[in-house]
């Protein structure tokens, strides 16, 4: 096992510098200037060169990327002489349009977007597990139909439409939730929840539907299986046959869409975040997008990447507790 994670371990670290290659070369070789667009319209040469000479885009693109990726590692000086600026581990740039680290700017923001990806998560999983495990349980009845129906019918509402539906209809018609306003937990717990509600309903409707048809499929699967049969013919109750071998059998596939779904969450939900006016890393996305701040957008895709193969390999070993079979 020792030896299986520390190659795992490897592999994410070669995925995460692919990336960033890739996305490095993409936007450093973008047509636009941020040097110019930062020297404004009356620019000297002179001062457009030094200006560029402090963001370091005066060097050759390979060197360029050597120093954002030792940087990241070990902290580096950007620009020379009075304008040198030093950018502490670990560094991923500066803003260009506010000059703040990007660091700074994503620790900032990600509590923002782990509190909206953690409370979606339990909500659609918990919905999602009941509903496919309850239709699985009672395959081709009208509850089976009846469950699959409706989850198709999520599953087809755009997240933008659920979220217009929750705002409309449970702040300005009843006035049961307060507009969402983040709340850190640690201040006010209660606070922070009843502030996150409709966010997270708004995604837990779309996730939990397709979570549902998956753990429907996948349950009808594993309660077919032959050692579901030896488990009936010992005499065990059928909650443990249930849930002790029918659902910990069924629930691979689910952790697998769950780790891709939850490590893109957590860096942000661009939409979900901009509709509830929730100051997360999507909508810190949205607007370095908007205004081409490409250390923003690097450092914003690194932290996307770095979730998601992380959560990749935690669901690798999730597999062997979840599944026996898979320890052998």
């Amino acid at each position: 096992m020792i030896l299986y994670l520390g190659r795992r371990l490897l592999g994410v670290l070669g995925v995460l510098l692919a990336i960033a290659a890739v996305t490095f070369t993409i936007f450093y070789v973008l047509p636009s200037d941020p040097a110019a667009a930062a020297c404004g319209k009356a620019c000297s040469d002179e001062r457009l060169e030094a200006i560029r000479a402090n963001m370091g885009l005066d060097a050759p693109l390979w060197r360029q990327f050597a120093d954002f990726v030792t940087g990241i590692f070990t902290g580096r000086t950007m620009g020379t002489g009075q304008y040198a600026l030093h950018c502490d581990f670990p560094c991923l740039g500066y803003s260009y349009e506010n000059s703040e680290g990007v660091w700074d700017l994503l620790a900032d923001r990600l509590p923002v977007s782990a509190s909206l990806a953690a409370g979606a998560a339990v909500l659609w999983l918990a919905l999602g597990l009941t509903a496919g495990v309850t239709a699985a349980l009672r395959k081709d009845t009208l509850t089976d139909r009846a469950l699959m129906v409706g989850a198709v019918a999520a599953a087809s509402l755009p997240v933008y439409f659920t979220s217009v539906l929750l705002i409309y209809g449970l702040i300005r018609l009843t006035g049961l939730l307060p507009y969402p306003q983040y709340v850190p937990l640690t201040s006010d717990p209660l606070s922070w929840a009843s502030n996150l509600l409709l966010p997270w309903l708004a995604l837990a409707v779309l996730y939990a539907a397709m979570y549902a048809r998956q753990s429907r499929g996948a349950m009808i699967e594993s309660m077919a299986e032959p050692y579901i049969r030896t488990a009936r013919a010992k005499g065990l109750p059928r909650r443990t046959v249930v849930v002790k071998h029918g659902l910990r059998a069924g629930m691979t596939p689910i952790l697998t869409i769950f780790g891709m779904d939850l490590g893109g969450l957590l860096a942000g939900a661009v939409i979900t975040e901009s509709l509830f006016g929730l100051p997360g890393v999507g909508r810190l996305f949205y607007g370095a997008l908007t205004t081409g701040d490409q250390p923003v957008i690097l450092g914003v895709t690194l932290l996307a990447a770095g979730f998601i193969v992380v959560a990749n390999l935690a669901v690798d070993l999730l597999y062997a507790v979840v599944d026996p079979r898979v320890r052998y």
